[in-house]
């Protein structure tokens, strides 16, 4: 049976001790030799300043330009040994013959190194073993004018040099010690916190895990995005990225990243919603968001988004057919009462009056419309626009078709074209409502160019707010106060650029109107009608 192998955690930890300990070992070796170095430069410095002061005395120069006939050298030497502790102050003259020297006897005698650098002008560092050991000394010339008369050679016991150097070791062992019972403190501790933000898994769980992760993350059609408690997305998987836009990516700030500003708000406040609809682009989404936490602490907000574009566009193809049956149904009523006057007049015998009720029918416009009737020949046109007057009239809001307006052919992509109208004239209509003039009124302008249609709406209301003239666009941007505004203008939006045209404020309406009227949209729907069509009504 295999011995089992040990855990992970203790394995990291064994390395790191090993690791420390490695470290630690190669710098103090390194710190020994610099200190050594650094030591034997000290004294050799040491020793060459004693020697520049001995070679300057006056005095000195002057005995050994006589070769010393007083023999004062000697006692010159010993004084400035053991005023800076040297091992020795040798002086020779210019052949390198001992003038002064702590022995005695060894005076008139050849000195035991190589003095040719120093009798040569030149000042001599070395470290060398002479008659009195092993020393740390300097050698320099001593000049009598131009002329060079001998030398000062200084030197320092190599044991002071390996005693200062121990001292230094010492306390250097000391904090690489210290440093050691640190960093084998500081590994145990990482190891521990490893440990327990891995909940004790192994690494072939982790990656178990992390495979697991991916496919569950990346295998869903689902978007996921997440925000940590820091502000920027942890999570976002391709389906996030498809319906959010390139900006959507882990690792950045949630403020740069392009979100709606439903989903931004969301995000900031860190609530949760469910099927909240949000507008990306030319994609309508639906978004739930949930908060996060693990042991009481917020690790942030995680949202799925789902493609419900299709959806939307059946949702708003039913509010069209529920328009159009609408206005189907007004007309309806209307019919059935010019019969019931008809039947009336033909029943009570005045046919001439009769007669003239039908040719009056034949050729007047259709109820509600006015001149728009003649103006606006498609039929979708028609009815959308019927309905939206007498919604409009229970609101107190006059609804006009603008006298410029000219449609003679057939409109192409009545959902299309009905979205933008539809969510421009609401937003008129409700404008107008809570506006100060009176009568309220909303008026609509259509108008054919080729296969592309033109739309303006303007209104009496107030006009758009100063602050949200550049986002009214946006998702989530309302002049109203109460919640589930702020979509219209984005839908109207998204629609129109599926076609490739745009929705714009041309007039922002209120005290910078130049019309002193409310707002004006103004919508380019290019390919919205057939072209070469013209319906007759």
């Amino acid at each position: 049976m295999s011995a089992r192998k040990p855990r992970f955690a203790r394995q990291i930890l064994a390395l790191q001790i090993g690791l420390v300990t490695l470290v630690l070992g190669v710098a103090f070796s390194l710190v020994g030799w610099l200190l050594d170095k650094t030591m034997t430069d000290q004294f050799e410095q040491r020793a060459l300043a004693v020697a520049r002061l001995v070679a300057a005395d006056p005095q000195v120069r002057a005995a050994v330009a006589a070769d010393d006939p007083g023999r004062v050298l000697p006692a010159i030497a010993e004084r400035n040994r053991a005023a800076t502790m040297a091992l020795f102050v040798v002086i020779t003259d210019d052949r390198g013959i001992r003038l002064a020297h702590p022995d005695p006897g060894q005076i008139g005698r050849l000195v035991s190194t190589d003095p040719s650098g120093a009798l040569a002008g030149k000042e001599v560092l070395t470290v060398e073993r002479g008659t009195l050991g092993l020393s740390a000394r300097a050698k320099v010339p001593v000049r009598d004018g131009n002329r060079i008369v001998g030398e000062v050679s200084v030197g320092f016991d190599a044991e002071d040099v390996q005693t200062a150097l121990m001292n230094l070791l010492g306390v250097a062992a000391l904090v690489a010690g210290v440093a050691l019972l640190l960093g084998v403190l500081g590994s145990w501790l990482l190891t521990w916190l490893l440990k327990r933000r891995t909940l004790g898994l192994e690494p072939h769980e982790l990656a178990e895990l992390v495979q697991e992760h991916e496919a569950v993350l990346h295998g869903v059609d689902q978007g996921v995005f997440a925000v940590d408690a820091d502000g920027k997305v942890s999570v976002c998987n391709e389906g996030a990225r498809r319906l959010l836009g390139p900006t959507a990516r882990t690792g950045v700030p949630v403020d740069e990243v392009d979100l709606p500003g439903r989903l931004r708000a969301v995000l900031a406040e860190e609530s949760t919603v469910d099927n909240m609809i949000t507008v990306a682009g030319d994609k309508v989404l639906v978004v739930n968001s949930r908060q996060v936490e693990r042991g009481g602490r917020r690790l942030g907000v995680v949202v799925t988004l789902r493609d419900r574009t299709d959806l939307e566009t059946l949702t708003r193809e039913l509010d069209s057919v529920r328009g159009l049956t609408d206005g189907l149904r007004a007309q309806r009523h209307e019919f059935a009462n010019r019969l019931h006057a008809l039947s009336g007049l033909l029943q009570m015998g005045h046919h001439a009056e009769a007669v003239e009720y039908l040719q009056a029918l034949s050729s007047g416009p259709i109820e509600g419309l006015g001149a728009a009737a003649q103006a606006v020949r498609d039929p979708v046109l028609q009815s959308f626009l019927a309905a939206k007057t007498s919604a409009a009239a229970e609101k107190d809001v006059r609804l006009d078709v603008g006298e410029t307006s000219w449609v003679p052919g057939r409109v192409r992509v009545p959902l299309e074209v009905t979205t933008v109208l539809g969510n421009l004239v609401d937003n008129a209509l409700d404008a107008a409502r809570v506006g100060a003039r009176s009568p309220a009124w909303v008026e609509v302008d259509l108008l054919a160019d080729g296969d592309t249609l033109h739309v303006s709406v303007s209104d009496s209301g107030g006009g758009v707010p100063a602050p949200l003239r550049d986002t009214v666009f946006h998702d989530g941007v309302s002049t109203k106060d109460s919640a589930g505004h702020g979509l219209g203008l984005a839908l109207a939006r998204q629609a129109a650029r599926s076609l490739g045209g745009d929705v714009r404020l041309a007039d922002p309406g209120g005290r910078g109107g130049g019309s002193g009227a409310g707002a004006v949209f103004v919508a380019v729907l290019p390919t919205a009608l057939v072209v070469d069509t013209v319906v007759s009504t």
